[in-house]
């Protein structure tokens, strides 16, 4: 069952808000417990930590910045 609009700007702002946070601190964590590797390796995890994150999220943050679909073309505030 696909979220709708709605749906996914929520969960894209927890995501945002709440996950992205909380991941940065486990990747830190991650790459400290490598007893901290050359600059050139610590650069490689983070950039690829960087996009791992997003990979399961596309489709929650496909969209959301545009217009709702479903609105009819009025304005929201009258």
């Amino acid at each position: 069952m696909p979220l709708s609009y709605k749906s996914r700007r929520r969960w894209s702002l927890f995501i945002l808000l709440i996950g992205l946070p909380v991941y940065i601190v486990v990747a830190v964590s991650v790459v400290n417990m490598l007893d901290r590797p050359p600059i050139w390796a610590e650069l490689l995890v983070y950039i690829g930590l960087g996009f791992l994150w997003a990979l399961p999220f596309r489709f929650i943050f496909k969209g959301v910045g545009q217009a709702d679909p479903q609105e009819n073309g009025e304005d929201r505030n009258g």
